[in-house]
């Protein structure tokens, strides 16, 4: 079961860090711009974008259960190949838009926050939503490929704990720095 939660662990403190950072800056930005009472919109969009992960979770364990044993290691392997794709685009995407990406954000904060509420929640949406989707397929993998999902969960939800308190943290701190 240990063995099994360590790989799950990374893939949870590192997809949790990635969304919980766009958020520490979405949030820091509402917060520097006097717009704390838009706050609440934010949070409505981080919550639809873990429901939406949570339920594609529910949909690749049902539609896989249905599948024969064939079908269900076709289905895995197609998976597994979309997981490298999401990564290799990920890697690529950083290598060009890390330096920009805070102000980027912040332009689309500052956009939302004049065109209405449902800009805002859709940003935040999209923006957990993406990580959201890509931790449910690669913890979807991880344990099919352990043949449980116990231990995989249990390392998933340790390193999602890990990068909440660790984004809380730096929360905290980027309210003092330059974004």
């Amino acid at each position: 079961m240990w063995d099994d939660a360590f790989p799950s662990f990374l893939i949870g403190l590192r997809e949790g860090l990635e969304g919980g950072l766009i958020v520490s800056i979405l949030v820091a930005t509402l917060v520097r711009a006097g717009a704390k009472s838009r706050l609440p919109q934010v949070w409505t969009g981080v919550l639809a974008a873990v429901a939406l992960a949570m339920s594609f979770g529910a949909v690749l364990t049902f539609t896989a259960a249905s599948l024969s044993a064939t079908a269900q290691e076709a289905f895995g392997g197609a998976l597994s190949v979309v997981a490298v794709a999401f990564v290799t685009a990920m890697v690529f995407w950083m290598r060009r838009s890390a330096r920009s990406l805070s102000g980027e954000i912040k332009e689309k904060v500052a956009g939302a926050l004049g065109m209405g509420a449902g800009v805002l929640i859709l940003t935040s949406f999209l923006a957990v939503g993406r990580e959201g989707l890509e931790t449910a397929l690669f913890l979807w993998t991880t344990a099919r490929a352990a043949g449980e999902s116990a231990g995989p969960l249990t390392g998933a939800g340790i390193g999602l704990v890990l990068a909440a308190g660790l984004c809380w943290g730096l929360y905290r701190r980027v309210l003092k720095i330059n974004l």
